[in-house]
């Protein structure tokens, strides 16, 4: 291939493929900035109506570009958007679609990621505390989407063809996640995992109640167990 060939090339990729994961990242950004509105506007909306706002006041930031968090009771969820394009692997049966099947660009993706933590984990600056991936959502350059994870069997890849994001659709994943996060309950840790504690964490942590805690200690995205 010579030189001129070669340039070419590298144009015509320019000028498909990254043109495409631009408008994708850009859907994926425009999708983001909603779903913080969303979540503002849900997080007043909730306060208004509970009986004692003091005890269990829900508590919304935006954290900038790419992440957002919302406090609610002892939960912390942390919604994540990630700054790179992904395309799914070979063997992922979203290739087996009619609607990737049709146009490949569509299986190019941004992803939301979703994260429950526990709130005392940020309180109290628990920096070994381990938060829990409760869902991802997959956006592509037409705002089409679907959901991978807890309580969003409704977005699921074979609705990716019909399935447009919109307000309704966001609101209804983070009112997902939240009842699940909610409902994910904090398990006691198995008695051999906790019995040996270092000296300068009792020395040094114990003010703050820093011993490493998580609702897993230890997980698989596909199933709880």
């Amino acid at each position: 291939m010579d030189d001129i060939s070669r340039q070419q090339e590298i144009i015509n990729l320019l000028e498909t493929k990254s043109t495409l994961k631009l408008k994708v990242f850009n859907t994926t950004t425009e999708v983001f900035e909603t779903l913080k509105d969303v979540l503002h506007e849900m997080s007043g909306d909730i306060n208004d109506q509970l009986s004692n706002p003091r005890l269990t006041k829900v508590e919304y930031r935006d954290r900038g570009k790419f992440e957002a968090q919302i406090h609610i009771a002892t939960d912390m969820l942390i919604f994540s958007m990630h700054s790179n394009i992904f395309e799914f692997s070979r063997e992922h049966p979203i290739h087996n679609t009619e609607y990737i099947k049709q146009d490949n660009r569509n299986s190019y993706c941004g992803i939301i990621n979703i994260y429950n933590f526990l709130a005392d984990s940020f309180k109290y600056n628990r920096s070994s505390d381990e938060g829990y991936l409760i869902g991802r959502i997959f956006i592509n350059h037409d705002n089409h989407f679907f959901v991978e994870g807890k309580r969003q069997d409704t977005y699921n890849y074979n609705t990716f063809a019909n399935n447009i994001i919109d307000r309704s659709q966001i609101l209804s994943i983070i009112e997902n996640s939240i009842q699940y996060s909610i409902n994910f309950d904090l398990l006691v840790p198995a008695y051999d995992s906790v019995k040996k504690v270092e000296v300068e964490q009792m020395n040094t942590k114990i003010e703050n109640s820093k011993i490493p805690t998580g609702k897993r200690l230890g997980y698989e995205f596909s199933s709880d167990k």
